[in-house]
């Protein structure tokens, strides 16, 4: 999710089994396991690959995201509780010092938490369950561009919980709406941008 390997890159389960400190039988499994998600791909006689997003992929991904988030955020403002309030304003407080830093690991791992902070507090399991299972994918297309974007997506993220804090499902709702269509501009211009 944060890059450490290229898309593209080769990865072998000796190299992955050494930088892990494990055999290569959870290599192995580890691997298949990320070819089901989509993450990786195994070829045949040629290897196994970090698997790269298509821009469909990722506007299909970004679409689905938003008809989610987006009733989300309006269910979490009307159905918050006071210690999902804290919880939410926590990971803020944990995401101003990793931005400080540059610490984009730490802000790709964040903002995943925080989203689903927000599909929890909209007391809708399916929305948290599908959000859930999506999350290693949407992680993914924050990290293309997290070192653009980290600083205006975490401003975002401060005034959708002003929201969700004030109650406002529709003001929650549009700012959700407008952060996620940033998302999908900001991941236009860096898949426009030339190598």
């Amino acid at each position: 999710m944060t890059g450490h390997f290229r898309p593209g890159e080769r990865l072998t389960e000796d190299r992955l089994a050494e930088l892990y400190g494990v055999s290569r039988v959870p290599v192995r499994e580890a691997l298949r396991t990320l070819e089901s998600e989509g993450f990786v791909r195994i070829a045949a006689y040629s290897g196994t690959f970090v698997a790269e997003l298509s821009d469909v992929e990722a506007e299909d991904l970004l679409e689905v995201r938003a008809a989610i988030e987006v009733l989300a955020a309006r269910r979490a403002a009307e159905r918050r509780t006071a210690p999902q309030l804290v919880q939410m304003r926590a990971v803020l407080a944990k995401a101003r010092p990793a931005l400080g830093a540059g610490d984009f690991d730490r802000l790709v791992d964040l903002n995943g938490r925080f989203h689903l902070l927000v599909a929890q507090a909209s007391g809708n399991a399916s929305i948290h369950q599908l959000l859930d299972q999506l999350r290693a994918k949407i992680e993914w297309v924050y990290a293309a561009d997290v070192r653009q974007r980290a600083a205006a997506s975490w401003r975002e993220h401060e005034a959708l919980l002003a929201a969700v804090d004030a109650g406002d499902a529709d003001e929650a709702g549009r700012l959700t709406e407008d952060h996620i269509r940033n998302a999908r501009a900001a991941y236009r211009r860096r898949s426009e941008a030339p190598s």
